[in-house]
């Protein structure tokens, strides 16, 4: 049995997401919120499987973690008072809120008039399919965040005149629903976007160009292939935070611009990486890549080997080799693919009292290696390794 710390990261142990879903799931809690670093917890392991008398504790830590991780700043109605007199009759204007409008879990078929003075719409949770013309009429120059998520909504169902016309919207939450393709306001002040778990398949270039306040854009679990995305995201300037994983990509999506520190793109088909790529993303600190079909082929020399990563995880493909990292890295991930060499020249070209690897946790459990095919002189290269797992 051994002792070591494990980051709450996407690619741990199944049975902890299967749990977690679980408890978010009693406790009807939606959320897709991704920290790139979350605290550690301390996992006791023997023989692959998880102590049980430990297991409900940390349980009860994630639980809390999940209950801290808000997709938006939402205030039960009940909390802030009576409803206002504008407000429409199947929604909650509370007068100790006035700015905010709660038609969430209502059932509705469709948008509410929204009245003047409201900045904040929740209309998730419904059943919503339509969003007539007139909905946003008071609020074109003042409504700043809409959510909608978990709806019925359709890009033919969204008629001229609603989200077009909100021109100072910051949060658009359009997760859950049927859309084909991306709906955009013309706000300029835009700086989140969510649009998960719909059936986007195409994102015309163009469409963020001048979304220059843009900061995070959220579009996993979609239909987006390369090519889908080939132009979406040229233009962007502030540009932090991208995940689209669970789409069918098979190449990194181009024209990303440098202002990214975090790229998430797990679970698509992507085979390889373009020599250069990571070169212009000169502060990217986060990048997962994790269920692809990597080979080494398709990893060019020295690709990975950036200053500015901090954690890489290229765990569940179908490596053969350790890539080279850069001294700098901290979180490697590579396990559950077909490594069966362990070089230290993936992670030192040169060990002395100032040049050695920096990484803090590298997983290469379920390969075809073992603590035995290290060499020796690991520990000078690896010194500030407080675990390393094989198994």
């Amino acid at each position: 049995m051994s002792l070591f710390l494990h980051p709450l990261s996407p690619s741990f142990p199944v049975f902890f997401s299967r749990d977690l879903q679980f408890f978010k799931n009693s406790l009807f809690l939606t959320t897709t919120k991704r920290v790139p670093q979350a605290s550690a917890v301390l996992l006791c392991v023997g023989s692959g499987e998880v102590m049980f008398p430990l297991r409900a504790a940390i349980l009860a830590v994630l639980v809390s973690v999940a209950l801290c991780q808000d997709d938006y700043d939402y205030r039960p109605p009940s909390m802030l008072g009576p409803s206002g007199p504008n407000c429409d009759p199947e929604c909650d204007c509370p007068i100790h809120f006035p700015t905010a409008m709660y038609c969430d879990s209502r059932k509705l078929k469709f948008v509410p008039t929204v009245p003047t003075g409201i900045k904040y719409l929740y209309l998730q949770n419904n059943q919503i399919e339509e969003i007539k013309a007139g909905a946003f009429d008071n609020v074109t120059g003042g409504l700043r965040w809409l959510v909608l998520d978990n709806n019925q909504i359709t890009n033919a169902k969204i008629q001229k005149g609603t989200i077009d016309k909100l021109t100072v919207l910051e949060k658009l939450f359009f997760s859950h629903n049927n859309l084909t393709e991306p709906v955009i306001p013309p706000s300029k002040s835009l700086d989140e976007l969510k649009m998960m778990h719909n059936q986007i398949s195409k994102f015309p270039a163009g469409l963020l160009s001048d979304k220059e306040n843009l900061t995070s854009i959220h579009l996993q679990h979609n239909q987006l292939s390369t090519e889908a995305i080939g132009g979406a995201f040229k233009g962007l300037k502030s540009l932090v935070s991208l995940d689209v994983s669970h789409n069918k990509l098979k190449k990194l999506p181009a024209g990303v611009p440098s202002s990214l520190e975090i790229l998430y793109a797990d679970y698509n088909d992507i085979d390889g990486i373009g020599a250069g790529y990571l070169n212009k993303l000169t502060t990217l600190r986060y990048l997962r890549i994790a269920h692809n079909k990597l080979v080494d082929s398709g990893i060019p020399a020295g690709v990975f080997n950036v200053t500015s990563l901090v954690e890489l995880d290229l765990s569940f493909n179908k490596l053969q080799s350790i890539p080279e990292i850069n001294e700098q890295l901290q979180q490697l991930y590579l396990q559950a693919n077909e490594i069966n060499k362990f070089e230290l020249t993936s992670f030192c070209k040169l060990v002395t009292t100032v040049n050695f690897s920096h990484l803090k946790h590298l997983r290469l459990d379920a390969n075809q290696i073992t603590y035995s095919s290290m060499p020796p002189e690991y520990s000078n290269c690896l010194r500030h390794a407080s675990e390393i797992i094989f198994e």
